[in-house]
């Protein structure tokens, strides 16, 4: 078997898996933090009760990420030597920062967060929370920074020829401030807001059907549905800004997500379909006529470049590309609206005891899952056959010594490690959720009846 199909299926299998639990660790951060700030001005101890039930689970889903994620970075010098030495000044500085300004803000007032609650004062407490919730997005900054400056490079120059051809930085700030990545950036942060969402609200409708809880439940579910409603909706605005900027810096990926083979005017938006590549046309689509150039440029009769354009070494896989960005943007639509559909009927008081769409709720913790994993299959396949955007093939970049059964038999054991860390934080989230909050719900209950006695 192919040395660079197997290596590249291996990377994706190490990302796709470490993928899983990042964006929950920013999404539940941000729910702690709101969580915990609400304890702080009521006092009421029901929220005291949430942070701290939550709080279990983001050190389960930080704790495996970090396991999950350790072994891309050997990846990089085992498979990929050839990339690793031509982006190695770029992603050294990038990742530093994230080493020294993320990963050890978030792991260092971690350990007051899990462990700190009879040790420090309640307001020392939500610093750490916050600090916390703030090192996981920043970690994000610096990763998206990094990739994305795979996607547009900038602020850079070549420095040798060859295989010791190497990009080094010459402005930081062009770098960090590449034409894709603030863009990049709010779409992977609105979605992993929605994943750690989600988680919450999934196991507030499990508890609600199951008449578990239902304090805790049902003020979990309204605060997780506030921040899912926002992260949809501000996710289909940072999602249609970055579709803007793939045409704009890479046409040939865009013209792949609407498998768009011939440039033309009046271009059309496909809903759905199936990408017949050899004869360049969609079966069984469903196409809005000139929609593609109306989002795209505001007039309906742009034209917009199409696949044709460049030479076919040049142009990515169209299906899989077309298949991926579909689903991911079905999903967005589909969470925007049972977060919709959720608040109406919590603002009409029949959401607890509507079980079908709890019953929604329950298993729409896969949607964000699902769509943050495509969607980056749609970006990173969007890209070929570039590894670097119009500097470096994915083909050039291999490790020149690596071997095929060497990378079978890694991968082999990376997904029975995997595996095994998978089956293990299911059963350890499958524990924390059986087990509940720590406190019975006739603490908010009795909470209630002394309002009058303390300060709500």
């Amino acid at each position: 078997m192919d040395v660079e199909i197997l290596a590249r299926f291996q990377f994706a299998f190490t990302v796709a898996f470490h993928y899983i639990f990042p964006p929950l660790s920013i999404g539940l951060g941000v729910l702690l933090v709101i969580m915990e700030g609400m304890y702080l001005k009521t006092k009421n101890p029901l929220y005291e009760r949430m942070t701290k039930f939550w709080v279990k689970v983001f050190g389960l889903t930080f704790a495996i990420g970090v396991a999950g994620g350790i072994v891309m970075e050997f990846e990089f010098g085992t498979n990929w030597a050839t990339y690793s030495r031509f982006v190695g000044d770029v992603f050294g500085s990038a990742l530093a920062a994230e080493g020294i300004f993320a990963f050890f803000l978030e792991s260092g007032f971690l350990a007051v967060l899990v462990f700190g609650w009879d040790k420090v004062s309640p307001r020392v407490h939500f610093f750490s929370t916050i600090m916390v919730s703030l090192g996981s997005m920043l970690s994000a900054v610096w990763i998206v920074v990094a990739n994305s400056w795979q996607q547009t490079p900038a602020g850079y120059h070549i420095v040798g020829e060859g295989l010791n051809a190497r990009a080094e930085i010459t402005d930081f700030w062009a770098m960090v401030f590449n034409p894709s990545s603030m863009e990049r950036l709010s779409h992977v942060l609105s979605g992993a807001w929605l994943a750690g969402a989600f988680l919450v609200i999934s196991v507030s409708a499990y508890y609600l059907l199951k008449n578990k809880h239902l304090d805790f439940a049902k003020q979990s579910m309204k605060i997780a549905l506030g921040l899912a409603l926002f992260a949809s909706l501000f996710q289909l605005f940072t999602g249609h800004q970055s579709a803007i900027g793939v045409s704009e810096n890479q046409p040939a990926k865009l013209a792949a997500y609407e498998a768009h083979f011939d440039s033309s005017a009046s271009a059309p938006l496909y809903l759905f379909g199936w990408v017949d590549e050899q004869k360049q046309d969609v079966k069984f689509g469903v196409a809005v006529p000139g929609l593609l150039s109306y989002l795209l440029y505001g007039d309906a009769k742009r034209e917009v470049t199409g696949l044709n354009a460049f030479n076919p070494e040049d142009r990515p896989p169209v299906n899989i590309v077309f298949q991926a960005y579909h689903l991911m943007v079905a999903i967005g639509f589909f969470l925007i609206a049972i977060s919709i559909l959720s608040i109406i009927y919590l603002k009409r008081n029949k959401l607890f005891e509507t079980r079908w769409l709890l019953w929604v709720l329950v298993f729409s913790v896969l949607g964000p899952q699902i769509a943050n994993q495509i969607g980056w299959i749609a970006a990173e396949v969007g890209r070929q056959p570039w590894i670097v955007y119009g500097l470096l093939r994915t083909s050039e970049a291999l490790s020149k010594v690596v071997e095929a059964n060497q990378v079978i038999f890694s991968l082999i054991l990376f997904f029975v490690i995997y595996s095994s860390l998978f089956v293990l934080f299911i059963y350890l989230l499958n524990e924390k959720i059986q087990h509940g909050p720590e406190q019975p719900d006739t603490i908010a209950s009795e909470y209630k009846k002394q309002k009058g006695v303390l300060k709500y």
